[in-house]
């Protein structure tokens, strides 16, 4: 009679180890889906910054150039010139606000790709941990079976119900 109850507690061990297996290969699956897609916004976030970059640098040299042509028409004496120097600060001070207002809109693309990368890294973050303890209650159940002890297998489950758990906070989150 013993034996037989042996027999049954062996079979949760081995059934509770088998759930445990397949949340844990769930668990590393979506820690390394989010872990791809926090180095791809990583890799947007990066090219919005340098697109901002290179816009900076365009909107300064156009405003050099427009401090030239101030200065030139300050110094111009004829009609034509004049005309001419005006058209051209008209044109480069427009063109220097458009650069500005792109680059706000790079900037809050930028940001937002930040934030995502951030909310993606604390997803990961979440699974890896389940992960982690999820493969540990697979090691303490795996021991109970071998040494024949069924406390490190409650224990193995206690910590499998924490992964658990930050497996599913990690899918609401």
């Amino acid at each position: 009679m013993a034996e037989i109850e042996k027999a049954d507690w062996l079979k949760w061990v081995a059934l509770t180890t088998t759930v445990l297996a397949v949340a844990a290969a769930i668990a590393s699956l979506r820690s390394s889906s989010y872990s791809t897609r926090t180095q791809l916004q990583t890799t947007i976030e990066s090219n919005q910054w340098s697109y901002f970059q290179a816009k900076s640098i365009k909107q300064h040299a156009l405003e050099c150039q427009l401090d030239t042509f101030r200065l030139d028409r300050l110094n111009a004496s004829g009609g034509p010139a004049i005309s001419y120097l005006d058209e051209k600060i008209k044109h480069y001070e427009s063109e220097i606000q458009r650069y500005a207002k792109e680059k706000e809109e790079i900037k809050a693309k930028a940001e937002a790709c930040s934030a995502e990368e951030d909310h993606y890294k604390e997803k990961g973050g979440k699974f890896g941990i389940a992960v982690m303890f999820l493969q540990i209650a697979i090691m303490l159940s795996s021991m109970s079976a071998l040494l024949k002890r069924k406390m490190s297998w409650l224990v193995g489950l206690a910590i499998g119900c924490v992964g658990l758990l930050l497996m599913l906070y990690g899918f609401l989150l």
